[in-house]
C-alpha cells in the first residue's frame, strides 16, 4: 500500500464496505453507477479527483489515472474539450484495461459539447455537463428580462441537444453528473434569479426534468462555488427542493478553486465537512491547486474525522500541558511511525493519568504516562501492563500483535 502524509486505502478496496458512525444519518439517495463504483446513501461516500494531464497525451493520462487510483481515488475525471480529446478516451480506456485494470472514468464536457459528449459517452462511465455552458446564450446589452417565451425557446433547444446524450447514457446504463458552478450560471438564470443559490438550483432542476422526461435517472448533482457559504446554501436548498419534489439524487460535494496549502484544505473541509455532518453528500472532491495526488489524503481525512470511512489509524492525543510526563509530540511521532500502515484502529497517546483513560475511552489501545519514566498500556478501558517508557512503543506493537490486529507493512 502506498502512502502520503496520511495513508491511503489500496485501489482494490471495494466501496461496498459500510460506514461506521451512527451519529451521522445520511440523506436517502438513489444508487447511481459510475463503473464499478456506486454512488448513493447505501454505499460509502466515494472519493474523486481529476488528472491535470492533457487528455491528448495518452501515456501521461494513463499514468495520471493509474497513479490516482493506486492512492485510493475511486473515480477519476478527465477533461474533454474537443472531439479529438473525446476520441482519445477510447485509447486511454483500452490502455488502462490492458496494462492495469478498469478505472471508473468521468468525462468533463463544457461549451456546446453535444457532439463531444455523445462521442465520449461510449468510452467513459459518466459524463459531467455544466448547465451554464451547455447551450450558449448570446447576451444582449439592452436586455431587462427573459420572457416566458424566450425561456421556453431556449429550454426546447437544451432538450434537443441533451436528448441524444441522455438516451445513449440510459441505454448503456451509464450516468451523468449535472454540475452547476456558481461562477458560470447561464444568462437566463442570472437575469431571473441573480447570482444566487436559487439560480444554481433552478439550473440543475431544468436539466433534471429533461432527463426524467426521458426516463433517465442515473443522475448525480453538484452545486459548487469557491465561496463556502454559497456552496453550503446551494446544496441545502437543492436538498430542500428535491425533498419537495420527491427526488433522491445523490450529491457530489466540493468547494471549487479552493486554492492550495493549509487554507485550501481548511476551506474545503469547512464546506464539505459541514454538509457531510448534516447527512448531505455521497461523493466528494477536494480541489487543490496542487498535484491531484495531494487531494486524496484530505478527502479520506475528512471522511475519517466524521466516521464515514475507516481507512487509516485514528490517533487521539492530548495537546500536552505541565502534567505531561514525556515528550508527547516525539512519542506520538514514534507511535505513528510504528502503526501508520494499519487500518481501522483507534490509538490514543495521552500525557498523564488525569484525563488519559477518560478522554481515550473510545480508543482500541492507549499509551498513557503513568509516572515519571513509566507508561501504562490500555486495551480499551482496561489497563494491561506498565512498562518503562523506552519500551513503550514496542510493547504497544506487541499488544496489537497479540490481539491479532497487526499486519506487516508492505515493502516499499
Amino acid at each position: 500500500m502506498q502512502t502520503l502524509t496520511v495513508p491511503s486505502i489500496p485501489s482494490s478496496a471495494s466501496n461496498s464496505q459500510s460506514f461506521t458512525d451512527p451519529a451521522i444519518r445520511r440523506r436517502k439517495t438513489r444508487p447511481v453507477p459510475v463503473g464499478s463504483i456506486t454512488i448513493g446513501s447505501g454505499f460509502p461516500v466515494a472519493v474523486q479527483s481529476m488528472i491535470n494531464e492533457d487528455t491528448l497525451d495518452i501515456e501521461g493520462s494513463v499514468a495520471g489515472i493509474r497513479r490516482l487510483h493506486e492512492l485510493g481515488c475511486e473515480i477519476v475525471r478527465v477533461t474533454v474539450p474537443s472531439m479529438a480529446h473525446a476520441k482519445a478516451m477510447e485509447t486511454i480506456r483500452d490502455r488502462l484495461h490492458a496494462t492495469y485494470q478498469p478505472v471508473p472514468l468521468v468525462a468533463d464536457v463544457h461549451h456546446n459539447g453535444m457532439k463531444i459528449a455523445l462521442e465520449v459517452a461510449n468510452y467513459v462511465d459518466n459524463v459531467r455537463i455544466n448547465p451554464g455552458l451547455y447551450v450558449f446564450e448570446k447576451p444582449k446589452d439592452d436586455r431587462t428580462e427573459y420572457t416566458p417565451a424566450e425561456f421556453a425557446e431556449i429550454g426546447q433547444k437544451i432538450r434537443e441537444t441533451l436528448e441524444p446524450l441522455v438516451v445513449t447514457l440510459r441505454d448503456q446504463n451509464k450516468s451523468m453528473r449535472i454540475g452547476v458552478n456558481h461562477g458560470s450560471l447561464s444568462e437566463r438564470m442570472l437575469f431571473t434569479y441573480g447570482d444566487t443559490p436559487e439560480g444554481m438550483v433552478e439550473s440543475a432542476l431544468e436539466f433534471i426534468r429533461i432527463c426524467e422526461s426521458l426516463e433517465f435517472y442515473n443522475i448525480e448533482l453538484s452545486l459548487k462555488a469557491s465561496n463556502v457559504p454559497v456552496m453550503i446554501a446551494a446544496n441545502r436548498l437543492m436538498v430542500q427542493r428535491m425533498d419537495q419534489l420527491g427526488m433522491e439524487y445523490p450529491i457530489h460535494l466540493g468547494v471549487t478553486e479552493a486554492g492550495d496549502g493549509e487554507y485550501g484544505r481548511i476551506k474545503s473541509t469547512a464546506g464539505i465537512g459541514t454538509l457531510l455532518a448534516a447527512g448531505i453528500g455521497d461523493t466528494i472532491r477536494v480541489s487543490l491547486t496542487e498535484a491531484p495526488e495531494k487531494e486524496i489524503p484530505v478527502c479520506y481525512s475528512i471522511l475519517q474525522a466524521l466516521g464515514l470511512r475507516r481507512t487509516m489509524v485514528e490517533y487521539v492525543a492530548c495537546p500536552s500541558c505541565g502534567r505531561t510526563l514525556f515528550n508527547l509530540e516525539e512519542v506520538l511521532h514514534q507511535v505513528r511511525s510504528a502503526t501508520v500502515h494499519l487500518k481501522g484502529l483507534n490509538i490514543a497517546v495521552m500525557g498523564c493519568i488525569v484525563n488519559g483513560p477518560g478522554e481515550m475511552a473510545d480508543a482500541d489501545y492507549g499509551y498513557v504516562g503513568k509516572q515519571a519514566g513509566v507508561i501504562a498500556l490500555y486495551r480499551g478501558r482496561e489497563e494491561i501492563k506498565r512498562v518503562p517508557q523506552e519500551e513503550g512503543v514496542q510493547a504497544l506493537v506487541d499488544l496489537i500483535k497479540a490481539d491479532g490486529n497487526w499486519v506487516e507493512p508492505e515493502a516499499v
